[in-house]
């Protein structure tokens, strides 16, 4: 049997309790990467034909899942733009699980689909893209860019459903930032677009994308033949947190009839922050928008959302009809197997919507002005040793830094092995160093000093030797 009897469903809840608990408690405890027993490991890959319970499944976990796994929600886990889960992400989680919604055409799924709606249109009204937008929720950043790209070729392309790119026509460019995330370049390489058709434009002092140069290579394309259709411009690129010139880019965009897409995966949801609002207002002029829910509002993974401003573009790309699927329309909602490419899919919807029910709003605002607050006060830190030094400007929460003297590799290995804090490489204009990246709203000044005050000594050793 594939059930529970009575006695394993309370013996569950109790063991799954208690793990909330003691995992939430164990936080600032536990090691940030695991020591890994590789024995254990090799064990989990035996499948039973016996199972082993309840019972052994949970201590399966706790003695050999928990401790190999990274303890991604530790205050000093600031290696990369992923954040903890918020308190009540495993209990929305357990009930999307227990209902089981499809959420693909609406009679699958009617909450869900209402859910799904009004994460959509609060997160679209974020950067007032007005009563045409729409959008889906994804797994994430990567596959929001990817669907946006290909939402573009349907609008650049009105036949490229039936004929694709085989169609004999200019070559397709798309222009996007040097230090923009590498999954433009995957988007452009899985579509077809093909890397060389990818121009990498430089950025300035501060690391934005350079309009000038933008504009500059659009005219040598079209005078080479070529045909520019989308720039993907970054607010918070992934090593830096720079933030493009999206207002000035959509200008060029509008004049030269190219699309416009925002990756703003780490930085778009600083749209909430009242420090941040204006710069990113701009956002909503874009075509399309990625955002991540599973980094700024703390959602587990994976969660991203791809927004649009004209949803129709949405079904253009992605509406295909089928007798088996055949459904009544409703105006209350909506089937997200038209607004996207999957058909069978998740209510990731549950875990957002829970979150912003159970805390407010207000929460995540003051969740995000606190870690924007700790990377200037670490960049201060930073700013005032003799040893270290910064290697841009904190735009969000992205701080990128240098020993003058020293190894930055061994740096990083000391600390993640030591349990102070697990940093990231940077490399930024050729120069290398290091970067935390505060998008973790457990981390507090205390942690911050921590880390540099340990930095700033492993680096006069470096200094001294």
């Amino acid at each position: 049997m594939l059930n529970l009897d009575e006695a394993e469903r309370k013996k569950a809840g109790e063991l799954l309790t208690a793990f909330f608990d003691d995992y939430e408690r164990s936080i600032p405890e536990r090691p940030l990467v695991p020591d890994v027993d590789r024995d254990a490991l090799e064990a989990l890959l035996a499948i039973p034909e016996e199972g082993i319970g309840v019972e052994g499944l949970f201590r399966e976990i706790n003695e050999k899942i928990l401790p190999n796994s990274t303890t991604v929600a530790h205050p000093r886990f600031l290696a990369y733009v992923l954040g903890p889960p918020n308190g009540i992400a495993p209990y929305a989680e357990a009930i999307a699980a227990t209902i089981n919604q499809n959420c693909n055409f609406w009679q699958l799924s009617p909450a869900a689909s209402v859910v799904e709606r009004g994460v959509v249109a609060w997160l679209s009204a974020l950067f007032g893209q007005g009563e045409h937008a729409g959008g889906i929720l994804t797994e994430g950043g990567s596959i929001a860019t990817l669907n946006a790209m290909t939402v573009a070729l349907h609008a650049r392309r009105p036949r490229f459903r039936e004929q694709g790119l085989q169609m004999g026509e200019r070559i397709l460019v798309v222009y996007t930032s040097a230090e923009a995330h590498r999954c433009v370049d995957k988007a452009a390489a899985i579509l077809g677009i093909g890397l060389d058709n990818v121009r990498r434009i430089p950025t300035d002092d501060q690391w934005r994308m350079r309009v000038d140069l933008l504009e500059k290579e659009i005219r040598a394309d079209r005078a080479a033949g070529r045909e520019p259709f989308c720039v993907v411009a970054t607010p918070g690129t992934v090593t830096s947190g720079s933030i493009d010139p999206i207002a000035d880019i959509a200008d060029v965009c509008e004049r030269e009839d190219l699309w416009l897409h925002v990756d703003g995966a780490y930085g778009g949801l600083f749209v909430l922050s009242e420090h941040k609002r204006e710069e990113f207002q701009a956002c909503g002029r874009a075509d399309s928008i990625a955002v991540d829910p599973h980094k700024l509002l703390f959602a587990p993974l994976a969660a991203g959302c791809l927004l649009v401003r004209d949803r129709s573009t949405l079904t253009d790309a992605y509406a295909f009809s089928s007798s088996y699927l055949t459904v009544a329309e409703d105006a209350l909602m909506i089937d997200y197997m038209d607004h996207g490419p999957q058909l069978s899919r998740g209510f990731k919807a549950l875990k957002i919507w829970s979150a912003l029910r159970t805390f407010g709003v207000g929460a995540f605002r003051a969740a995000m002005d606190h870690m924007l607050d700790l990377a200037q006060y670490m960049a201060d830190l930073v700013d005032a040793e003799r040893d270290l030094e910064l290697m841009a400007p904190v735009s969000l929460t992205a701080v990128c830094f240098r020993m003058k003297h020293g190894k930055h590799a061994a740096a990083l290995a000391t600390l993640a092995g030591e349990g102070t804090a697990l940093l990231g490489p940077a490399s930024l204009g050729g120069q290398h160093g290091m970067r935390a990246c505060v998008t973790n709203f457990r981390t507090t000044r205390h942690d911050v000093e921590q880390i540099v005050a340990r930095l700033a000594d492993v680096a006069g050793q470096a200094r001294d030797d």
